[in-house]
């Protein structure tokens, strides 16, 4: 009942960051019925079925992911002081933040429930004239309770890892006066966050993801790696050498994002040059592993379009769905995270106004932030698209 009546009081921005959480949760619990209206439709095709399956990961993935970062830009669900007096300790709001989470995750499944039975005729008739039967294998039966379990994966996931991401939060407190001095420190003075440590796993779990994507797809790429609708056999190696990548992309964006602010404050840096640089070392935890997830996508993305956009085979409805999903909820996720990092930062920003800093100076700092971040993963993107696109295309 609280987490109802904190949802009708937000900020309309917040409303909309849940339905946005609902969209893709409803997209996910789509695809899933699907996956298992084939299932029950084509019972001879088991390699097919367990082929759509294992592709809605990628989208159940990045929709948690989603979810957890817009949990944590929630003001009702923020760690704050003085909370624990009134019963609201970190414990409670995790669990708060969970069961938003929770409920917003299950409106869409519900959404994505009515969705695919009135597309599959099951409530009042097919629609359409009957166009989506077909896809949707409205001739089969469809396991009720199969479905619901299928259904509750999204909300269940979301609302565990937001209870985590929450719980391991530490209670914010109010940034003292010379918050800006303590940001414009020398790299070497003690005290500054640790850096990031995950960059050398990062290079190795990406290597050997190209490494075994490419000793698997040996042959004719595209019966390797079909897309779902296409079901020819494709060896779970190929697959397994995607997520090997993308994982390394991601544990090493916090290493690479920190190593994008050391290398702003190379060479005798001014004021702003060491302030973005700060910042970002500070920031490279929060924002660099959501955007190594982007680099990922968007080098699937190249790499796909490299594999088929040259062929006469057009991409399926399902298909289509899944990329909107992964790269819609990744791009959000990384902006959402953007605006954690600038709320992090708000107190600091505040204190050197108070001391004279000008305003122009801030935004300087930010776009010098986004280019150095930009000069450093957009080469790396392009890169490890050819070298994942190469060993299917030859």
């Amino acid at each position: 009942m609280l987490a109802l009546r904190l949802a009708r009081g937000s900020h309309p921005l917040v409303l909309l960051r849940r339905l946005l959480v609902a969209a893709a949760s409803a997209g996910v619990g789509f695809l899933l019925l699907c996956a298992l209206g084939y299932a029950s439709g084509h019972p001879a095709h088991s390699a097919g079925a367990v082929l759509r399956l294992l592709w809605c990961i990628v989208p159940f993935a990045a929709t948690v992911q989603f979810a957890v970062a817009v949990a944590r830009t929630d003001p009702s669900t923020r760690p704050r002081s003085g909370l624990s007096a009134v019963g609201l300790g970190p414990v409670r709001l995790a669990v708060l933040a969970a069961v938003s989470t929770a409920v917003s995750c299950t409106l869409g499944s519900m959404v994505a429930l009515l969705f695919y039975l009135h597309l599959r005729g099951d409530l009042s008739g097919l629609p359409f004239d009957g166009a989506a039967a077909g896809l949707l294998d409205a001739e089969a039966p469809l396991p009720l309770a199969a479905a619901l379990v299928l259904l509750a994966l999204v909300p269940v996931a979301a609302a565990a890892g937001s209870a985590f991401a929450l719980r391991a939060e530490p209670v914010s407190t109010a940034a003292p006066d010379n918050a800006s001095s303590e940001v414009l420190t020398e790299p070497e003075a003690p005290g500054p966050a640790a850096p990031p440590t995950g960059l050398p796993w990062g290079v190795a779990l990406t290597s050997a993801g190209l490494a075994i994507e490419a000793y698997m797809s040996r042959g004719d790429g595209r019966s390797l790696l079909p897309l779902p609708g296409r079901l020819d056999a494709t060896p779970a190696g190929v697959l397994a050498g995607w997520t090997l990548t993308a994982a390394g992309l991601a544990v090493a964006g916090p290493g690479l994002a920190h190593l994008c602010g050391r290398l702003l404050q190379a060479a005798r840096p001014g004021a702003v040059r060491l302030l973005a640089g700060r910042v970002l070392m500070d920031e490279a935890r929060r924002i660099g592993r959501p955007l190594g997830v982007v680099c990922a996508v968007l080098a699937a993305a190249v790499a796909a379009y490299a594999l088929y956009g040259t062929t006469p085979r057009p991409l399926g409805p399902l298909t289509v769905l899944g990329a909107v999903l992964v790269l819609g909820c990744t791009t959000a996720t990384l902006l959402t995270s953007a605006l954690e990092a600038r709320q992090a930062r708000e107190q600091t920003a505040q204190a050197l106004l108070r001391l004279g800093a000008p305003v122009s100076a801030l935004r300087a700092a930010t776009a010098l932030r986004a280019a150095a971040l930009l000069i450093v993963f957009a080469p790396l993107t392009w890169l490890i698209a050819e070298l994942a696109a190469l060993p299917l295309t030859v």
